[in-house]
């Protein structure tokens, strides 16, 4: 609410004063609206509500047919303190497992020639086929 003081200053001289008023305003209303106001909005919104996500599953009924060369895959484990093992080829008893790291001269570099020698045999690098699977020791990165 609004108050106006009045202040009689010159109430002895002859000289003709105007009268000053003081005016005092008091906010209390104003901040109560405010709250009020801050907590409706606060609890008539949302937060970013969870959506899910569609996992694909394969069909399993059917037994897999792809006829994939053997000369086409590489085959990476993503191990224990951020290392990769890869083979390639099919899994076999003589199949020889390497050993590599993340970045430019470690799984891109192999990646990229399998790329190519696959392109040289076949004649298009779209059949090259890779293969991750993490093992339980492995981290994400």
């Amino acid at each position: 609410m609004a108050e106006i003081e009045n202040r009689h200053t010159a109430a002895k001289c002859k000289k003709r004063f105007f009268k000053k008023k003081d005016t005092r305003i008091d906010l209390t209303p104003m901040v109560d609206l405010g709250f009020l106001l801050i907590t409706f909005f606060v609890f008539t919104t949302t937060m970013a509500t969870p959506h899910v996500m569609h996992v694909n599953i394969p069909y399993n009924k059917v037994p897999p047919g792809d006829d994939v060369c053997a000369s086409c895959v590489l085959t990476a484990f993503l191990v224990k303190e951020n290392g990769i093992k890869y083979y390639e080829g099919l899994p076999g008893p003589g199949t020889i497992i390497k050993s590599t790291s993340f970045g430019d001269a470690g799984i891109r570099s192999i990646i990229l020639q399998k790329r190519q020698s696959v392109k040289m045999v076949r004649g298009n690098a779209d059949e090259f086929v890779l293969i991750i699977k993490p093992t339980e020791e492995s981290t994400f990165q």
